[in-house]
């Protein structure tokens, strides 16, 4: 049984960030966002849908969405603070309208358009994948490619950079840390001694789920070498100095982990044909590099530590490589 104590969604690590829990935050995704924003802290929460009925004059592509009278001024709404992203919305056009137009007001969507602030109002983003592997034979655009248009439409509307005040998901090291506090704290609970030495992360993109663990695997390599904190520091993929804090997540991380091993199924993005060795024998590398703009490319971290078909057997090499029967 897999309680939920013991899983990490893209989002989870947002309850660590504490200095935004009593911000005005408008939320974009799909499913229950109030719902998940409240559960992560999150004291007041906005949707990009009672945004729109705020403003019903801001979305304006679809004709049959568009008032037929003019409606009187909106009053009373709150004033936006920051802005989360959990996921893909349905509606592209009417969220990356919306989004833009929080941003170039202030968090007052209702107004003019002047001198356009910046820095803009702190984005918080969850889940980078550009794709995803469903039912169909081809991938499907993933919450990364919403970002790239978010980006590309900021840029080109206001000469400047979007910036994130954190990436959170796979490949950010975010994640990954907050991965290592749970897997910790269930060790505790469950009365195991020995310390905990290495991770294993398995999973079906390279360009996310391998790319990020061996990012990770980088970090505690450094961690090793300096002082705790000077770790991640240094490396140019820290998403920003608030994302730095929480990856020391108050301290309560020790520092017993040394690796991180990253481990490439065959059975989602990734394929490959004929029997998957036990060891990558060449490089993954991609001549396009499908990850997010603010992780450089390096194509060293697409090199999985092993390559297998499935997760059964990722778990069996696991239990092989440590020992276990």
């Amino acid at each position: 049984q897999v309680s939920p104590e013991q899983v990490v969604l893209s989002h989870s690590p947002l309850q660590l960030f504490s200095q935004f829990h009593r911000r005005c935050m408008l939320v974009a995704g799909q499913g229950p966002m109030e719902e998940n924003a409240h559960n992560l802290g999150f004291k007041h929460v906005v949707t990009i849908e009672a945004l729109r009925k705020a403003y019903p004059l801001l979305d304006m592509v679809d004709l049959s969405r568009r008032p037929k009278e003019l409606p009187p001024p909106t009053t009373g709404f709150p004033t936006i603070e920051g802005v989360i992203l959990f996921g893909e919305p349905v509606r592209w056009e009417t969220s990356l309208q919306l989004i833009a137009d929080v941003l170039l007001s202030n968090g007052n969507p209702g107004a003019e358009l002047q001198d356009v602030p910046y820095p803009h109002l702190p984005i918080l983003a969850c889940n980078m994948d550009l794709l995803w592997m469903a039912e169909a034979k081809m991938p499907r655009l993933g919450h990364g490619t919403f970002l790239l248009c978010l980006e590309s439409i900021y840029k080109k509307v206001t000469g400047r950079e979007l910036k994130y005040e954190a990436l959170i998901g796979k490949p950010s090291p975010v994640t990954y840390r907050y991965a290592q506090h749970l897997i910790q704290q269930q060790a505790e609970q469950q009365g195991w001694q020995a310390p905990i030495r290495r991770l294993y992360a398995v999973g079906d993109n390279p360009m996310s789920d391998v790319y990020g663990a061996n990012l990770y695997n980088n970090y505690l390599k450094s961690a090793q070498q300096s002082q705790a904190q000077a770790g991640l520091r240094r490396s140019p993929q820290a998403a920003s100095p608030h994302a730095e804090v929480s990856l020391e997540l108050r301290n309560d991380c020790n520092n017993s982990v040394e690796s991180c091993e990253s481990i490439l199924v065959c059975t989602g993005v990734y394929r490959r044909d004929g029997d998957a060795p036990e060891k990558a024998e060449a490089r993954t590398v991609e001549t396009v590099f499908h990850g997010h703009r603010d992780f450089p490319f390096d194509p060293s971290l697409l090199e999985a530590s092993y390559i297998v078909q499935d997760v059964d057997d990722a778990v069996q090499l696991a239990f092989k490589k440590e020992n276990w029967s």
